[in-house]
């Protein structure tokens, strides 16, 4: 499931959210309320970096998307506000976490926002196949090719047409832990799969008791319970099977619960289902189905547990003060592959298309779509972006730095969320239930991927 950093906030205030967003941020709103940015044309300051997209005098754009947190929302803002009083363009920006319902209302009455900025690829694919949104305008094609990956524009492209640029993202693959236990362990960070599992059994030697254990796990999060355990299996698919496999897998062009997948989701399970590894400071392996998925890595700040696998956007949910660095309270390393070499990322990530090839429209997806607009928006703090145009010094903290160096090294293979490329009956329904029963020991690996087999429409 996505779970940026926005549909965690959402899952843990009890929404069952959009996924990377189907969490939204805390808040809401429809998507007729919302702020406005911009206009005017005319800057205090130079605007021949914006001179390339033409003036719009009067000209007002609309913005749909699921980002309804104030602060996150004014930095979203801030980062067009040059661009908008430069152009004459007023942009106004609508938040709400009811975004997947409410865009389709909008839509089908008439009334769809100039852009939308969708949480989920499989959403935008919808919507394609709807015919409601537009293609990409050469323009702004051209300028998603100069800053992002093709693993990147793919998730955005359907038919071989670009619809949606990706704008912002998250990696998912990362294991968080504390330098400091580290350290007083003599611990180093692992660089391959076996290395992980030797350090987990070393942990578990050195340290392990009835309440200290070498991980600690949880995939509560209300109505999108058992997200976190698909993120873990899906991790697993790409470094057990492989990125060619994983596509096929997400695409059903094998079964769900093709021998391949069984044997991910076993490598997982030998870590969430064994007692000597798992789930420190909070009980049995079983507990992990009830303990709420950010109060879960919690427990490394207690030294309750020395491992938690979860994506970059965790760093939202830690204590205001916590120190989050390579010397802090908490940091994280990549998940390893097989070997050292390899490196796919499990990401999330949000998607820009339009609804219409108005000029002013154009003219803002062209801009968004840029380098210029990534590193402005990463400068605002809190975010990162999968495009290459971003300096990473500018990123506002050291794990949102390592994020996009990891997205920006050239040998690392990117793969979205699988189960938010899947049909939402199986990606936010009969996955996550597969999972919650298996994690729950209510079934084995092959019967909860057999299930949701049987369950794809």
């Amino acid at each position: 499931m996505t779970t940026t950093r926005r549909r965690a906030g959402a899952v843990l205030a009890g929404g069952a959210a959009l996924a990377l967003v189907l969490t939204a941020c805390d808040g809401g709103g429809d998507l007729d309320g919302g702020g406005g940015g911009g206009g005017g044309g005319n800057a205090d300051g130079d605007c021949s970096a914006y001179e390339e997209y033409g003036t719009f005098e009067g000209a007002t754009v609309t913005i749909s998307s699921t980002i309804s947190d104030p602060a996150e929302a004014d930095a979203l803002e801030e980062s067009w506000a040059d661009f908008a009083s430069c152009t004459g363009i007023t942009i106004q920006h609508n938040g709400t976490n009811e975004f997947e319902s409410q865009i389709y209302v909008q839509v089908e009455g008439g009334n769809a926002p100039n852009l939308a900025i969708f949480p989920q690829p499989g959403l935008l694919s919808r919507m394609v196949a709807d015919g409601y949104v537009q293609p990409a305008a050469d323009d702004v094609a051209a300028t998603a090719g100069e800053g992002l990956s093709e693993d990147w524009l793919t998730y955005g492209t359907i038919d071989d047409t670009l619809y949606g640029v990706p704008i912002m993202g998250s990696v998912k693959s990362f294991v968080w832990y504390s330098p400091t236990a580290f350290s007083e362990s003599g611990y180093e960070i692992p660089t391959t799969w076996d290395e992980l599992m030797a350090l987990t059994d070393q942990i578990a030697t050195d340290h392990g008791s009835d309440t200290v254990k070498p991980w600690c796990f949880g995939i509560e999060s209300g109505g999108a319970t058992g997200w976190p355990a698909t993120d873990f299996v899906e991790d697993m698919v790409l470094r057990t099977a492989g990125p060619d496999v994983y596509d096929q897998w997400v695409n059903h062009e094998i079964p769900f619960n093709d021998p391949q997948i069984v044997e991910a989701l076993e490598a997982a399970g030998s870590i969430l289902q064994d007692p000597e590894r798992v789930n420190g400071g909070i009980g049995d392996p079983r507990s992990i189905a009830t303990t709420a998925w950010a109060d879960a890595g919690l427990q490394v700040l207690e030294n309750n547990c020395f491992l938690f696998r979860a994506a970059s956007f965790f760093e939202a949910q830690l204590p205001e003060g916590t120190n989050v660095a390579p010397d802090g309270d908490i940091y994280a390393f990549y998940l390893p592959s097989q070997t050292a070499e390899d490196q796919p990322l499990l990401v999330a990530g949000d998607y820009l298309a339009a609804f219409d090839d108005e000029e002013a429209t154009v003219a803002v997806h062209n801009f968004m779509s840029s380098g210029e607009w990534a590193d402005t928006r990463v400068s605002l703090g809190g975010v990162t972006s999968p495009n290459q145009g971003v300096d990473p010094a500018n990123a506002s903290s050291d794990m949102l730095r390592q994020t996009l160096e990891l997205m920006q090294d050239e040998n690392a293979v990117a793969r979205f969320d699988g189960s938010d490329l899947m049909p939402s009956s199986v990606g936010a329904g009969s996955f996550w239930t597969a999972m919650t029963n298996w994690v729950d020991g209510q079934q084995s690996s092959e019967e909860a991927l057999t299930a949701v087999e049987n369950s794809w429409p």
